[in-house]
This record gives structure tokens, sequence and C-alpha cells, in this order.
């Protein structure tokens, strides 16, 4: 992804549909938009000795705080179960 990629073009692309794979403290995962503020954070990762929740609900504002640690981020066009 571009360097110049800024939080409000990832809030556009998920405000359009995209849905959102992102590495974030060294997991994998997928976020899209679900209602009016309310995001799914679907982790992709597995890795048992760093257990995660496999779905959380997040606000634009918890995306907002992520955003600058996010790493490797792609964007793609409707939601699957797997990367």
């Amino acid at each position: 992804m571009d360097k110049n990629y800024t939080f409000e073009m990832l809030w556009e692309d998920l405000d359009d549909g995209y849905q959102i794979y992102y590495t974030y403290v060294r997991n994998r995962y997928l976020l899209f938009k679900t209602a009016s503020n309310c995001y799914t954070q679907k982790l992709l990762s597995k890795n048992p000795k760093n257990p995660q929740p496999k779905m959380t609900m997040l606000t634009l504002k918890r995306v907002k705080e992520m955003f600058p640690h996010m790493e490797n981020i792609e964007y793609h066009i409707g939601i699957s179960d797997e990367e």
C-alpha cells in the first residue's frame, strides 16, 4: 500500500464497502463495515501462542487509533470468509 494512504482514505474505502486486510501486532486481520460507526475485525492468523478473539466489533474511534500501526494494508471488494 502507498505510504500516502491516509486514515480518511481508509474510512472512505470502508464506507464504499471494501474489505481491508492488514497486519497489526504480528496478526493478520480482515476489517469491514457492518453498520454506521460499527466495524467487524476478523482474525485471519492462527497463532496458538498469542490467542486473540476470532471476531471483534470496533468503533471508528478504535479503528483510527489502530491505523498508524497497521501494516501491509490491502483492500478488496466484497466480504469473504478467508483471505
